[in-house]
């Protein structure tokens, strides 16, 4: 049995990834700030292949103490991670306020690049040929008013994807970077109905990205039928590129 570690996986993008993988026979440890109704449901539904990890991804000191120390340790081998889990702060350029991209940045950025490097430990402390996926964003490629702030994070984390497939490749370790078109989500429900049929229009799909397609992809970098598949951006965007 897989075991995979996911960040972000009370809503959204990262519920159904988690439910994608525990339907499909993975072990799942996730983390969030807070249990809600969905997770307990997982929780009760797979009661041995799930569990939840309350931790806060902007303390990220004491969240990989609650991580690798305290829940998951290095006693249980990861074959995968996702990084999933992100906050959004939107405003303009000359708005820009340092206290709140800090607390993006400690999220978005610095929590998934200290994960990685436990879990990269991990890998070779059981030998593991393991795969880690990055959840990044449309807005990386193409501009939007209001995200430089936050398309900045998911372009660091690109680099950051592209860099750890070349360092450790040679052991069997894989990190690809899904490139997500704008879904129907918590992060999006901000923007009201016109700006999102503004964007949707952008695509060639005329239409929001499916959650589930990009679950389904998650899943597809995790396993061995994408066993030569790394250092890449996957675009799962209703082809706004």
């Amino acid at each position: 049995m897989r075991n995979i570690l996911v960040t972000g996986v009370t809503q959204g993008l990262g519920l159904r990834t988690t439910a994608h993988l525990l339907d499909n026979g993975y072990r799942v440890f996730g983390v969030a700030r807070r249990n809600v109704e969905a997770i307990s449901d997982l929780e009760t539904k797979y009661k041995d292949r799930f569990q939840l990890i309350i931790a806060d991804l902007m303390d990220v000191p004491n969240s990989m103490t609650t991580i690798f120390h305290d829940l998951v340790g290095y006693d249980v081998p990861l074959h995968g991670f996702v990084n999933n889990a992100a906050m959004a702060y939107d405003d303009i350029i000359s708005n820009m306020h340092y206290d709140l991209l800090v607390n993006m940045y400690q999220v978005n950025v610095f929590a998934p690049m200290m994960i990685t490097k436990n879990v990269i430990r991990n890998m070779l402390l059981h030998n593991t040929q393991g795969s880690i996926v990055h959840i990044s964003s449309i807005s990386v490629h193409t501009g939007y008013k209001g995200l430089a702030m936050y398309a900045s994070t998911k372009g660091a984390i690109e680099a950051f994807s592209k860099n750890t497939a070349r360092e450790w490749g040679e052991r069997g370790i894989r990190s690809n970077t899904i490139v997500a078109g704008f879904m129907d989500t918590a992060m999006s429900s901000t923007l009201s109905f016109e700006q999102k049929e503004r964007i949707y229009k952008r695509t060639s799909l005329k239409k929001p990205t499916s959650i589930d397609a990009v679950a389904r992809m998650v899943e597809f970098l995790l396993n061995d039928t994408s066993e030569t598949i790394t250092g890449a951006n996957h675009f799962v965007d209703s082809g706004t590129i």
